[in-house]
């Protein structure tokens, strides 16, 4: 077991996972954000499990996050298997909401970062209508192609002005963990959260799975029902060998080295 950030955490095939709740995830963020010290949070799947274990430079990136919650049912399970058995499914969406609430009442500023521009509107609306005094301080939708390096300086220095303490960013993974780890220095005293497929769920424009299969950790079936051919390889390919490599990592047949930070 390893401590971080004075959280218990594990490894889950090489990936660090932090042993958190809905309430000490939040504080956590909240007190990086009113304290200036920056740094991002991922919400790790099995699909980001299984993209760093893949890619060994993208497992470190995840690694050196200021925070890594359980998102996912087999994660917490696996944490628990490992001797945490406290851990407990902790996912950006309902992670979003719980810091949403904590900021409008502290007068927090946030931003949004990601989706598209109809999504963005969808999503303020209906924070807006849950949280009335959330102050939303900066809201952008990227172009699905990489931004070139005037545009990055330009967007960088817009978030920095906005006094935005808080940015989440929805750009799915890899892609959001990336930009995150990539802007860490630049955005220094701001805390980068990737939430995913949130902004899409808190916008209306996609459901997410009925409670009871998140319990049963069948969430993923769900969205593959929703999305079959964006999402085939993802849970089809990734949720098989993550199984098959968490069994040899539990059973001691094979070790995976925790590197990052």
């Amino acid at each position: 077991m390893a401590s971080t950030n004075h959280l218990k955490s594990c490894s889950i095939i090489g990936q660090r996972v932090d042993c958190v709740d809905y309430d000490s995830a939040a504080k956590n963020v909240i007190a990086r954000a009113e304290n200036k010290l920056g740094g991002y949070v991922c919400c790790s799947t099995v699909n980001m499990i299984m993209e760093g274990h893949d890619d060994s430079k993208f497992r470190n990136i995840v690694n050196s996050a200021s925070l890594i919650t359980p998102d996912g049912m087999p994660l917490a399970w696996g944490m628990k298997l490992q001797g945490l058995k406290d851990a407990v499914r902790v996912t950006g969406p309902l992670l979003m909401l719980q810091i949403c609430q904590i900021a409008s009442s502290r007068n927090i500023p946030i931003g949004l970062y990601g989706a598209t521009e109809e999504v963005l509107i969808l999503l303020q609306m209906n924070l807006l209508r849950e949280y009335p005094d959330l102050e939303i301080a900066y809201k952008y939708s990227p172009p699905f192609r990489p931004l070139t390096e005037e545009e990055d300086k330009y967007i960088t220095k817009e978030i920095l002005i906005s006094g935005v303490k808080i940015l989440f960013i929805g750009l799915g993974t890899p892609k959001q963990v990336r930009w995150a780890a990539e802007h860490k220095q630049k955005l220094y005293k701001t805390v980068l959260i990737c939430v995913g497929a949130a902004f899409d769920f808190h916008a209306g424009v996609k459901a997410e799975a009925p409670d009871w299969m998140q319990r049963f950790a069948l969430a993923w079936l769900y969205r593959l029902f929703q999305e079959p051919k964006r999402l085939w390889r993802r849970y089809l390919y990734h949720n098989p060998r993550f199984i098959f490599s968490f069994v040899l990592q539990l059973f001691g047949l094979k070790k995976y080295r925790l590197k990052g930070r």
